[in-house]
């Protein structure tokens, strides 16, 4: 375990939170259950975490859907490249070639092309020296008396830390001025970036810095978490990060649940190997990124903004990928196995935001939880009391309509995901678990209607197949 520099993290007040967060799959606090929505391996160890594990306790009965948030690990340095946007004083036709310098009265946008250029370069420079390790060469861009600075040295040693591979900024709009503040300029940037595994697709996350002119080496003074509702702001964007690897996976948290992490490595090393046959692409992913969210992360990291009873959510990162975000609180010793199968799951079956809705969220959720169920017989599911109660009042019995709402009761959440689980799992004893698994390739991967697939893959009509699974619903809980 390391947080991937020689020095301990600065003792850096936390940023505030970003806005609220899009393609994320929420789980209930009570099964492990949840729906996905929408770094260099040369790092020397700096520390290692403290041993342990999560307490002992009952809580993960309600862990509903946990997206553990699994950290992009990639493998060897790459290339550093910058895309060119459309940018100020330039056509989308005009070949490519250098701004010129600007003098006295030249209007924004030559200024801002010309500046552009220079952001641009010092970035890639930056680049560079994150790939390498080199700090001081990360941190040179910065102003040294302005906030930005313990931003780019937090970044710098929680990337690190997760051993980040490919960091390539892209510039796709040109700098503004920013009102009230002579010589300060606003940039967008793209960075795309992977972590720990050689070759790993891209993600990309946009933020927003802020520079100040000075000659031909423009400074920067600020950047401000990713905020779009697709985006953020990741954990390395706010936090220090303490990082731990397995064969299989990466696990991430901040220094005050360090004690935690060898536990959590330990069986999201094991899930890994159950969620792995869920790979709707046939190549499970490159490693299993989980991030453990302490009360302040769970609030701030990809946004916040979650139903009272999730437990844990997976996160769209772009690529294909998925980051898996795990709530400490109520987190017990050992308890954590379920919901890790079930949430590494949807990283593996879900292949970027895919074509999830509210009619096919019970596909969704059922074969998480039939991953996460690990072969045990339906009749000792522990959510059954809840799926009786469900099945005696609230629910029309129509699969597309089983999704909760965000102010659901708990036991409300739990029969629904335990109705989703039970559908599957008589396809599965039905047709075989691969026929089961092509079936929802079928209707989420490929956008099938479930009357296509079913036809497709079962040689069979849906609707009598509807009634089928709820037939067998009755039938268990009965």
């Amino acid at each position: 375990m390391t947080d991937g520099t020689d020095q301990p993290p600065p003792d850096e007040p936390p940023r505030p939170p970003a806005g609220p967060p899009a393609d994320r799959a929420v789980s209930p606090a009570g099964r492990a259950v949840s729906l996905a929505v929408q770094a260099d391996p040369a790092v020397s160890p700096a520390s290692q975490a403290d041993p342990g594990g999560l307490p002992r306790g009952r809580w993960w009965r309600w862990f509903g859907l946990g997206l553990v948030a699994v950290l992009l690990l990639c493998g060897a340095p790459v290339a550093v490249l910058a895309a060119v946007g459309k940018l100020p004083g330039r056509s989308a036709d005009a070949a490519p070639g250098p701004a010129r310098s600007p003098r006295p009265g030249d209007p924004d946008e030559v200024v801002g092309a010309w500046l552009a250029e220079r952001i641009r370069e010092r970035l890639d420079r930056q680049a560079e020296a994150l790939l390498r390790g080199d700090e001081a060469g990360f941190l040179a861009v910065s102003d040294p008396a302005r906030p930005g600075a313990a931003q780019l040295r937090r970044e710098f040693r929680s990337l690190r830390a997760l051993r980040v591979v490919l960091w390539r900024p892209e510039l796709r709009t040109g700098p503004t001025r920013v009102p009230d503040r002579p010589g300060e300029w606003r940039q967008p940037v793209t960075f795309q970036h992977c972590y720990a595994a050689p070759g790993c697709p891209p993600g990309g996350v946009t933020m927003v810095t802020r520079w100040a002119e000075n000659g031909a080496q423009p400074r920067l003074v600020g950047i401000e978490p990713s905020v779009s509702a697709d985006e953020g702001p990741r954990p390395w964007e706010v936090d220090d990060l303490v990082v731990a690897a397995g064969r299989r996976v990466v696990v991430a948290t901040t220094a005050d649940l360090r004690g935690r992490l060898s536990g959590l490595l330990a069986e999201a090393d094991r899930a890994a190997a159950v969620a792995d046959r869920y790979a709707v692409t046939g190549a499970p992913p490159d490693r299993y990124r989980i991030f453990l969210a302490g009360p302040p992360q769970w609030k701030r990291w990809y946004g916040g903004d979650l139903p009272e009873w999730t437990a844990g959510y997976a996160a769209s990162v772009g690529g294909g990928g998925h980051e898996v975000v795990l709530n400490a609180k109520g987190l017990t010793d050992g308890a954590a196995d379920e919901l890790l199968r079930h949430e590494m799951t949807h990283a593996a079956s879900l292949v970027g935001r895919d074509n999830v809705d509210k009619a096919n969220w019970w596909l969704v959720e059922g074969i998480a939880e039939h991953a996460a169920a690990a072969g045990r017989p339906p009749r000792r599911y522990p959510g059954l009391p809840d799926v009786r109660r469900l099945l005696g009042s609230g629910w029309d019995g129509r699969l597309a309509d089983l999704e909760p709402a965000r102010d659901a009761a708990g036991w409300r959440v739990s029969g629904s995901y335990g109705i989703g689980y039970l559908a599957f799992r008589h396809l599965v004893d039905r047709y075989g678990e691969s026929t089961a698994r092509a079936f929802f390739t079928a209707v989420v991967r490929d956008g099938r209607s479930a009357e296509e697939a079913a036809r497709k893959v079962f040689g069979e009509d849906w609707s009598a197949l509807h009634d089928d699974c709820v037939a067998y619903l009755r039938s268990v809980t009965g």
